[in-house]
C-alpha cells in the first residue's frame, strides 16, 4: 500500500518555503513547484526539459529541518522549506567559490559573460572573488567542428550537454572518471567534436549554463549591456 507521503505528494497541495505557503501540483518537486510560484531557488545542473540530476547542490534546502536538494525532493503537504537563510546561502556562495577556481572563469574573456547561469547566480549570493586558490587548470580546447567550440576549462560538469544530446538520439557526450578527475567526453573514434553527431541545431549545443560550448564566429552578436542578466538579476528571471 502507498504511505502517506507518498500520498501526498502525487496529490496538489500547498508547503512552506520560507515562511510563504507554496502550492504545488502532482509529482511537483519543491524546486518546481517554488519556481511556479515565483521563487527562486539558486541551481545550475537543473534544467525544466529534463528529469532531476541533483549533482551541483546548490539547491540545498532544509526540509523539517532536514538538508536535500530541492530539484529531487517531491513536494508534500505540510512541509516546512528552509532556503534563503544566511546559512545555506554562504554554503552556496562557497560552492561557487570553488567552481570558480576549479576552472578557467575569467568572465570579461568570454563570450557568455552577462548570459552565464554560474556568473549571475555567484553575483546573486554575493560573491565577490574566488576566495581559494585558483588551480589554473590546462584543458583541452577543442575547436575541431566548423560550427562549435568546446572549452573543457569552463565546464562545470553540470550534465545538461549529457541529457540533451542523449533525448536527441545522438549521444555525443559523456562523463568520465570520478571525483577530481570527473571530465566531459566526446563520443567519436578521435574524441573530437568535429568528428561527432553534433549539430549547431541540437539542443545539445545551446543548453550549455557556461562558456564550455559556444557557437564560432557569433561574438558579440549581443553586446555586453544587453544581455540575458544585464538586465535583471537571476533571481527575477529565473522565477518567472
Amino acid at each position: 500500500m502507498m504511505n502517506d507521503h507518498r500520498i501526498d505528494a502525487l496529490s496538489p497541495g500547498t508547503f512552506s518555503l520560507d515562511g510563504q505557503e507554496v502550492e504545488f501540483g502532482p509529482g511537483d518537486t519543491l524546486l518546481q513547484a517554488a519556481r511556479r510560484a515565483g521563487h527562486y531557488i539558486p541551481h545550475l545542473c537543473w534544467h525544466p526539459d529534463f528529469a532531476a540530476h541533483g549533482s551541483c547542490r546548490l539547491c540545498t534546502v532544509r526540509v523539517n529541518g532536514r538538508s536535500g536538494a530541492a530539484c529531487t525532493i517531491q513536494a508534500s503537504s505540510g512541509q516546512e522549506v528552509e532556503s534563503d537563510t544566511p546559512e545555506l546561502n554562504a554554503q552556496r556562495k562557497t560552492l561557487l567559490q570553488m567552481l570558480f577556481v576549479e576552472g578557467n572563469h575569467f568572465c570579461p574573456s568570454c563570450e557568455k559573460s552577462g548570459n552565464c547561469l554560474l556568473q549571475a547566480t555567484a553575483y546573486q549570493m554575493g560573491m565577490a572573488g574566488p576566495h581559494f586558490e585558483e588551480f589554473y587548470p590546462d584543458r583541452r580546447v577543442d575547436a575541431s567542428h566548423p560550427e562549435l567550440l568546446l572549452d573543457l576549462n569552463r565546464c562545470i560538469l553540470c550534465g545538461l550537454c549529457v541529457r540533451a544530446s542523449a533525448r536527441e538520439d545522438k549521444h555525443v557526450f559523456a562523463m568520465g572518471g570520478r571525483g577530481v578527475t570527473s571530465h566531459l567526453l566526446v563520443n567519436s573514434e578521435s574524441g573530437q567534436l568535429g568528428d561527432s553527431a553534433i549539430s549547431l541545431s541540437d539542443h545539445a549545443a545551446d543548453i550549455c549554463p557556461v562558456g564550455a560550448i559556444l557557437p564560432k564566429r557569433r561574438g558579440f552578436v549581443i553586446p555586453i549591456g544587453q544581455r540575458r542578466f544585464d538586465s535583471r538579476p537571476v533571481s527575477q528571471e529565473d522565477a518567472t
